[in-house]
């Protein structure tokens, strides 16, 4: 079964720091861009940050940059965002995708492979 799975999520007060991590099981995702996304509650899904399959392009939503910092390890085939400088409008269930033909996008409709969500809520 292919799977990415998302782990680090938790409560952190205001202006803290988290660091997300997703990691790929049944099939390798080394070569696929990632994604990240967030959906708050009542709330569409939205973008948050992108990079592309050699870690050289990265792309964020306007409201995380300067926060937020996307790396991967393609040795390992995982994608992590440090999260720094958290705010209260943070608080979502955060998402990593893969699309596996490499090429980096914002549109969630880009991306074939989706985790289960991490839930990451800052108190102020």
């Amino acid at each position: 079964q292919v799977q990415l799975v998302e782990s680090g999520g938790g409560l952190v007060q205001a202006g803290g720091s988290l660091r997300l991590s997703c990691a790929a099981s049944g099939r390798t995702f080394s070569g696929a861009a990632k994604g990240w996304f967030r959906q708050a509650p009542g709330k569409a899904r939205e973008f948050v940050a992108a990079i592309s399959r050699d870690g050289g392009r990265t792309y964020y939503e306007d409201s995380v940059k300067g926060r937020f910092t996307v790396s991967r390890d393609n040795a390992k085939d995982t994608v992590a965002p440090q999260m720094n400088s958290l705010k209260p409008e943070d608080t979502a269930v955060y998402y990593c995708a893969a699309d596996p033909s490499g090429l980096v996008a914002t549109d969630e409709s880009a991306y074939d492979y989706w985790g289960q969500g991490t839930q990451v809520t800052v108190s102020s």
